[in-house]
């Protein structure tokens, strides 16, 4: 029935999309002549003003009529341009998540299911939420005379939302069944990614712990911090944090005022965010000037850590490279470096490769380093690497987004930001740590640990070999069988698939019909 369940809902998000004017904005470019058929045939159902309407008012009023889960669903899609599309990934930037408030009654009873204690136990006050959003909504409270931050997670959101990821399953399915050319975009991997990235931020525990985190990795840095954690009063649907007193960072004129050197919070910004991604591969991945405070002294204090992004040592070394590379011109060594990672298929050349990678940067050379953006750099590496079949790798384009949103509020705090002479200090010290002699020390170390694995689990390894030795042997002499019990179970597994699939498409035409009929 889950599956019937997800068709259904699809059909109403499908719906909602026609009626709004997003169905009718879609490309259709290099899409089947059917697509653009049924782009005309749905155009009619569209409200009228709707098309009147530029394309990110249409996506927002879409997205408030479907709820909480597809704010989080448009915003993640915003980071992938290359499944969207830049300009839709414009659009989708724009979703404002900012949602109604939740009563405070229903507030107080989560953080004492949470927390197992009453709420006159844990603050001294707690106060009118001042901020909702489509997963928690924030307190101001009390615990004696010190003043702190309480996030809690919205009711029913997690149900909520793994009603909509099915459909979004479904959905991925079968744009990569019918449509080959998204395959390599990998889109149930992506739905996957965003699985997993939404259920992290419902626990609230991760999100305390990736402000404990990235605290113990900045603690020598300077001017830039995180929010402390309140553990006592931290649970899965609570977090209380240090309340920050501060000025937004979008709030340029009240900068200003208060006398804040700008351009030096731009270069710490930008500096702080290139050692948290190359020195310790552990960065926030959601840097908006929203969640960017100046407190009194200066010190930037970044909160909301609900999304995060991760480098392994080998994607910093590959991502060093390639900066690098650009620096110097050496775009053979950037061509190399992709094969090396294996972000490009082994089939392709990389003379041909290195020649459309030259095509990026020697524009770029000819500019004035103040207008060059290593975020724009990136994307268009991205747009180049399309036409070679590269595999799309979410921890990079997550990487790429962030600096785009990163390198754009420090040119908001200061137009003419150089953002390489910035980097330089940073990310020139990472590459002479990292890809000199040091290198080979650290990879030398690296692999005498590996070795040291392999011989402490070598006992165990010779053991499952023989045995799947055996087990090899007995199929080679006697077949792959199935019991009869097993049999008859895929048997059964394969009609009730069969009928579900039926009724699912029985159940969509209706649908259908029905929201013409009566609703059009």
């Amino acid at each position: 029935m889950s599956t019937i369940g997800a068709y259904f809902r699809l059909a109403r998000v499908g719906w909602v999309l026609v009626r709004e004017g997003i169905v009718s904005a879609l490309p259709s470019q290099g899409l089947p002549p059917s697509v653009g058929l049924l782009k005309s045939l749905v155009q009619p159902l569209a409200r009228n003003h709707s098309l009147k309407q530029a394309r990110s008012e249409r996506l927002t009023r879409a997205v408030d009529r479907l709820g909480p889960s597809y704010v989080k669903i448009g915003q993640f899609l915003a980071t992938r341009p290359d499944v969207v599309g830049v300009d839709w990934a414009v659009d989708l930037a724009l979703l404002q998540d900012r949602m109604a408030y939740f009563p405070t009654e229903i507030a107080k009873g989560a953080i004492e299911g949470s927390l197992g204690r009453p709420i006159s136990d844990l603050y001294s006050s707690f106060g009118e939420p001042i901020a909702a959003a489509s997963i928690a909504q924030v307190h101001p409270c009390m615990i004696g005379d010190r003043k702190v931050a309480v996030k809690v997670v919205r009711p029913g959101v997690r149900q909520r939302f793994a009603h909509d990821i099915e459909s979004m399953y479904l959905l991925s399915r079968m744009q990569e069944r019918f449509v080959p050319s998204s395959r390599r975009l990998r889109p149930v991997e992506v739905t996957r990614t965003l699985e997993q990235t939404t259920k992290v931020e419902m626990d609230l525990r991760l999100e305390a712990a990736a402000l404990s985190e990235i605290a113990e990795n900045i603690k020598d840095d300077p001017g830039f911090r995180v929010p402390s954690v309140d553990w006592e009063r931290t649970g899965r649907d609570v977090v209380t944090m240090e309340w920050i007193d501060g000025i937004k960072m979008s709030d340029v004129g009240a900068l200003q005022a208060a006398g804040h050197d700008l351009e030096r919070l731009a270069e710490v910004l930008i500096q702080s965010f290139l050692r948290h991604t190359l020195r310790d591969g552990f960065f926030h991945a959601d840097m908006h000037p929203g969640n960017l405070f100046v407190d009194k002294t200066g010190t930037i204090v970044a909160v909301d850590m609900g999304i995060v992004g991760r480098l392994g040592k080998k994607e910093r070394r590959f991502l060093a490279e390639i900066l690098y590379g650009f620096i110097t011109r050496d775009y053979t060594r950037v061509a190399e470096v992709h094969f090396e990672a294996g972000y490009v298929p082994a089939h392709h050349d990389v003379s041909s490769f290195a020649q459309a990678i030259r095509a990026i940067g020697e524009p770029i050379h000819g500019q004035p380093a103040e207008t060059i953006s290593m975020a724009r750099l990136l994307a268009l590496l991205f747009e180049v690497t399309d036409l070679f079949e590269m595999q799309t790798r979410p921890e990079l384009i997550l990487l790429q987004k962030t600096m785009v949103v990163v390198e754009g509020v420090s040119r908001m705090l200061n137009p003419r930001f150089n953002m390489w002479k910035a980097s330089e200090p940073v990310v020139g010290d990472w590459i002479r740590s990292n890809l000199g002699p040091k290198r080979v020390v650290s990879d030398l170390k690296d692999g005498l640990k590996a070795m040291v694995k392999l011989a402490e689990a070598a006992p165990e390894i010779a053991a499952k070999t023989e045995r799947f030795h055996e087990e090899l042997i007995h199929m080679s002499e006697h077949g792959l069988r199935f019991d009869p019990e097993t049999a008859e179970a895929i048997g059964r597994s394969e009609a009730r698939h069969s009928r579900s699939g039926r009724i699912a498409l029985w159940i969509i035409a209706l649908s259908l019909l029905y929201f013409v009929f009566t609703l059009g």
